[in-house]
């Protein structure tokens, strides 16, 4: 059983499943669904694509140079059957695979290393540039200090004025139902 890839996104594509497009010129192209035959017919190029593979590598996202990537490498080189050979080819495969998941988890932790941190930092200047937006409890002490003279002194004054207001409309003979106290 050969597994190929798909020639837009080197997805592996398994015995029966899949597309195949044969070009005038007998060129076989196996692709692993219609997603990536279509980008083909439409002449796009996989490296502009940001969901192939190669895009993803050259954007730092995958392991490009390793050698456990070699091992899956195609070779037409015929040999002949031997059973203790499979056996240790199949060994080989598990254990290459074992490397391979490591590195790779290796790989994305070196690559998200800094990312809670660059996240807080980008949050925490987001917050100081629409500190206005938050309520007056959460905004920072520096902040409220300075506002405190500027904005709020205003509005006290007007609570003040009003209620020397009804306290002359109280005195001039009004209820004193419309206490607002």
């Amino acid at each position: 059983m050969r597994i190929e890839n798909c020639f837009f996104c080197s997805r592996p594509t398994y015995p029966s499943k899949g597309i195949t497009f044969v070009r005038n010129d007998a060129k076989a192209f196996r692709f692993c669904r219609s997603k990536c035959q279509r980008a083909f017919t439409k002449k796009r190029q996989a490296r502009k694509v940001k969901w192939t593979k190669i895009s993803r590598q050259q954007a730092g996202k995958e392991m490009t140079v390793d050698r456990t990537l070699q091992f899956s490498a195609r070779r037409n080189v015929p040999t002949r059957y031997n059973r203790q050979l499979v056996a240790q080819t199949l060994h080989a495969m598990e254990r290459v695979t074992e490397i391979r998941t490591r590195r790779e988890r290796v790989f994305y932790k070196k690559r998200m290393a800094g990312k809670r941190a660059r996240e807080n930092a980008e949050n925490f200047k987001l917050v100081a540039e629409h500190e206005n937006l938050l309520p007056r409890e959460l905004r920072s002490t520096a902040q409220t200090d300075g506002q405190t003279s500027t904005q709020t002194a205003a509005p006290a004054k007007v609570a003040r004025a009003q209620k020397q207001k009804l306290r002359a409309r109280v005195d001039g003979g009004v209820d004193v139902d419309m206490d607002m106290d």
